[in-house]
């Protein structure tokens, strides 16, 4: 049969319609996934078009999947980031939504008064269990949209919930058709799909997903979840573990609009910022992040990163506000304790400091020579060097006011004893034969020595 298709505005073939495949024995892609060397990359070469939707938008994950790999949040602390997203996403809602957690007390209570507050953006959702009770807690908490897990590969299907494929899917429609009793979206998340039997289990569970959506008239969001990160974004690669192929699949044989596609990758082979921005590419309008990237093993996509995937992309903030990104990241250190790793991009207190002295001689006479972009003004960040032997009293000065982020009266000045006794101090460290840089460890311990204790340790 041919039907002109709304979204490319062409007559293509849609007699592809694809039944259950309901398998004795489990697919584990052995030839892919042996597990006992590194899971392989296979090409098929076939290309799939680019279809970037006319919206994108990030939703977050941090008091969820972010949740599950640090020390709880307090109430306070969620609210207080809850607070600080909503800026960092700006006016238009580009970090459009965040979930949380009900099980608790406390996460009721932190889920009441981030409602409160009475901000647009980022939408408040859940994630539950797939029980009837949940359900209605999350439509008396008046809460619109809610994750449903359901996990999609044959490893956890047959080797975690001892169920056929036949059963799996019916236990999962059974759970969808309680979030429509219960009148709330669905969100479903396809968990471990780069390892899932893409047309013998994902498209055909996801096309009887569109026909009950349909009788209900109620939308359900599809979550593709790359749980064990071993997504690839290169083009011409063969599922399962094509992050296009994934999208376009969802779209073309599935019928999902990209308002209802959203992407959810972790970090494990260093591809997460990049396979998120190729869903994008692809024509998932969502991409799901958390705050500095924290969440399951090594992690989510970090959310700030794609607040400049979306700029590099789009050519525009459209109204975000990336210094609060600084802001996000002090509260982090401060509040929370949160070590960032001093090279983390955007974050980490090295991102924009240059220590070879050759680096610094440039970075002193044009910033732009060895800084990224203007970061001071995008971060709140200037650039900086690392002090070494060729750092004068004044240099001194500019560093401690920086790193410790001191300025008006708080400011000090290079005839501050702390600066005098400092450069004495790093002078007899080279005067014994150091070349390198001194690092902000070395610098703070002893600046804590020198101050009594005035200034310590960031």
């Amino acid at each position: 049969m041919l039907e002109t298709s709304p979204r490319t505005h062409l007559l293509e073939q849609k007699n592809y319609r694809y039944s259950l495949q309901d398998v004795a024995e489990p697919n584990l892609y052995r030839d892919i996934y042996d597990y006992e060397t590194v899971p392989k990359v296979t090409f098929n070469h076939r290309r799939v078009p680019m279809n970037m939707p006319e919206e994108i938008w990030i939703s977050d994950t941090s008091f969820r999947d972010g949740q599950q790999s640090v020390d709880p949040y307090t109430v306070d602390q969620i609210v207080d980031l809850y607070k600080l997203m909503s800026r960092l996403g700006g006016p238009y809602g580009i970090i459009r939504q965040t979930e949380f957690f009900i099980y608790s007390q406390k996460d009721r209570e932190a889920v009441a008064r981030c409602k409160d507050l009475g901000l647009k953006f980022p939408e408040i959702t859940t994630w539950i269990r797939a029980t009837k009770d949940d359900f209605k807690l999350v439509k008396d908490l008046g809460i619109r949209e809610t994750g449903i897990l359901v996990s999609c590969s044959d490893y956890h299907i047959f080797k975690k919930m001892h169920l056929t494929r036949k059963q799996a899917m019916d236990k999962y429609l059974e759970t969808v058709a309680l979030a429509f009793e219960a009148d709330v979206m669905p969100r479903c998340h396809l968990e471990d799909i780069t390892r899932a039997d893409f047309y013998g289990f994902v498209v055909p569970f996801i096309n009887e997903l569109t026909r009950m959506s349909q009788d209900a008239g109620i939308p359900i969001r599809i979550r593709a979840c790359d749980t064990m990160g071993y997504g690839v974004p290169y083009p011409e690669v063969a599922l399962p573990r094509s992050v296009p192929g994934i999208i376009y699949g969802l779209q073309h044989y599935s019928d999902v609009e990209s308002e209802y596609l959203e992407w959810h990758g972790h970090n494990d082979f260093y591809k997460a910022v990049a396979n998120a921005t190729t869903a994008w590419l692809y024509g998932a309008s969502a991409v799901n992040c958390s705050l500095l990237g924290i969440g399951e093993r090594t992690g989510n996509i970090p959310l700030e990163a794609m607040v400049f995937e979306y700029a590099s992309m789009r050519g525009s903030l459209d109204g975000m506000d990336p210094t609060v990104i600084t802001e996000i990241a002090d509260y982090f250190a401060r509040e929370i304790g949160y070590k960032i790793p001093p090279m983390t991009p955007f974050v980490g207190r090295n991102f924009n400091v240059t220590r070879a002295g050759i680096h610094a001689d440039g970075l002193l006479k044009d910033e732009e020579i060895y800084n990224i972009f203007n970061t001071k003004k995008l971060l709140n960040r200037p650039a900086s060097v690392m002090i070494s032997k060729t750092s004068g009293l004044a240099g001194i000065a500019y560093w401690i006011n920086d790193n410790y982020r001191l300025s008006g009266e708080e400011a000090i000045s290079k005839q501050d004893p702390l600066v005098v006794e400092l450069k004495a101090w790093i002078d007899a460290q080279y005067d014994a034969g150091r070349q390198a840089a001194l690092s902000n460890n070395e610098l703070e311990t002893q600046i804590e020595k020198l101050s009594g204790g005035r200034l310590r340790r960031l």
